[in-house]
């Protein structure tokens, strides 16, 4: 049983920072970091990096800009655009060394697994807030933005302290992920749509230079 329990605490910190880092890369290293720098827990090797002064100031100062930038309308799709080619990435290597020193083996197959759960919950993370942009209020904006801040720590907290009830979240996540990413997209392509017949109806009924 504390071989099962074991095993089941890598895999939910594996696809725990795989997860967390597909909706804020920097929260997930800060958390990460300062757990470990206080000695709350112990980093698998490859994380302890995480836990210098100097990767914590880097994260700490990241998360700051996120946390800006995350929160303007508008702003915070440019952020999420730029960052589909940091967070994924990011992601599938925190998963490869989450799993501690094993078989190269099972460190790639880590990172192809985390790396594709980082793709889903960054991209329904940022098809989301394409659309609570096209409403003209900030708050929506900043309550999703609060939400996924507060999923995030609250996520790597459950799956570092209890495992068992994290990765039945994520499996409720992924399901929910699979009903919303096909609405989302058409939600987007709707969007697009709409805006362009109206640049068209404006360029139509512009003046003749």
């Amino acid at each position: 049983m504390e071989e099962l329990n074991s095993i089941v605490q890598i895999i939910a910190l594996t696809m725990g920072v795989a997860w967390a880092s597909g909706i804020n890369l920097y929260a997930a290293l800060l958390v990460l970091g300062v757990l470990g720098a206080s000695g709350n827990m112990v980093l698998p090797p490859g994380l302890q990096l995480l836990t210098s002064p100097l990767v914590l100031s880097a994260s700490g100062f990241m998360f700051i800009v996120e946390f800006i930038a995350d929160k303007t309308p508008g702003v915070d799709t440019g952020w999420d655009a730029l960052h589909s080619f940091i967070r994924i990435p990011a992601g599938a290597v925190l998963a490869a060394t989450a799993v501690g020193e094993v078989d190269p083996a099972f460190s790639l197959a880590a990172a192809i697994i985390g790396g594709s759960l980082t793709a889903v919950s960054h991209v329904t993370k940022a098809g989301t807030r394409v659309l609570i942009n096209a409403s003209p209020e900030p708050f929506s904006n900043w309550f999703a933005s609060l939400t996924e801040d507060a999923a995030v720590i609250g996520g790597l907290l459950l799956a570092l302290y209890h495992p068992w009830v994290f990765l039945f979240l994520l499996f409720v996540f992924l399901l929910m992920a699979a009903w919303l990413l096909p609405r989302v997209i058409s939600g987007i392509r709707h969007l697009f749509s709409f805006a362009g017949r109206l640049f068209r109806r404006s360029d139509s009924s512009s003046p003749a230079g």
